[in-house]
């Protein structure tokens, strides 16, 4: 009767409780004990001589209450510690989709800097364009107001339509051309070619003979006037002013100046 009752107790324990301790990486020295006897094993006791020995299964209760704690407790761990690394995942992805977004924002916030600033220096450039073509087309109203009012003095000045105001007009166009000669040089030359007459022709010398008889003032005949013509005035070698103008343009190059005429030239 006490024999069997160990061989089953041996095997409860075993079937139970062997294949959980080999799961667990430590256990108590009692459960270590109970793992290691064979599973056919008997237990030989010396009987006492005086009665038989009672057995208890509280020890193994208590084994059996302490590996599940074991395993409970190590499920628990292996949660956390998976739900830990799970959080650690979402926190790095989270920080780096953050990263993302940051470095996205200030490539944008870069772009849209250097995108302004070139705005701003088209913008300047423009308005810098505009101001020169602005300060270019008020010089250019000024100069041409100062030139109509130049020529409207030019215009409202007047002269006798007599030797003196022949004189004048053509020395204020000479003067304009840089056609050098002086008033003196003028009316000394004029008064010996033609005595002051515009209508005077020399139908006698030279040149008369070769048919370009000289006339006017100073005498000029057609080939020098139409070479020394002076713009502005009458294409005429009676015209008293254009005579005098292209006479004295053609003495400024050949003698320097009309001043220099002392004879036939």
């Amino acid at each position: 009767m006490l024999k069997n009752t160990k061989n089953r107790l041996s095997r409860t324990l075993t079937n139970r409780h062997k294949i959980a301790i080999a799961g667990v990486g430590t256990l108590g020295a009692a459960a270590l004990a109970l793992s290691a006897v064979p599973g056919n094993a008997q237990t030989t006791t010396a009987e006492a001589p005086t009665g038989k020995v009672a057995y208890s299964n509280e020890q193994i209760k208590d084994v059996k209450g302490n590996v599940t704690d074991q395993l409970a407790s190590a499920s628990v761990k292996a949660e956390e510690i998976a739900a830990k690394k799970v959080q650690e995942a979402a926190a790095k992805k989270k920080a780096a989709a953050d990263a993302a977004a940051k470095k996205k924002a200030a490539d944008a916030a870069a772009k849209k800097k250097a995108a302004d600033a070139a705005a701003k220096r088209k913008a300047a450039a423009e308005a810098a364009k505009k101001k020169a073509e602005a300060e270019r087309k008020a010089k250019e109203a000024a100069s041409r107001s100062a030139n109509r009012v130049q020529v409207q003095r030019v215009a409202a000045k007047s002269y006798t339509n007599n030797l003196d105001g022949w004189i004048r007009e053509a020395l204020d166009i000479m003067k304009k051309h840089k056609i050098p000669g002086t008033y003196d040089g003028l009316h000394r030359n004029i008064m010996r070619e033609s005595s002051g007459n515009p209508n005077a022709i020399n139908n006698w010398d030279i040149n008369a003979q070769n048919g370009v008889p000289s006339i006017g003032l100073l005498q000029v005949i057609k080939p020098t006037f139409d070479a020394y013509h002076v713009p502005g005035t009458a294409w005429s070698q009676y015209d008293p002013v254009a005579n005098l103008t292209a006479a004295a343009n053609y003495a400024a190059d050949r003698y320097g100046s009309i001043d220099n005429v002392d004879s036939a030239y």
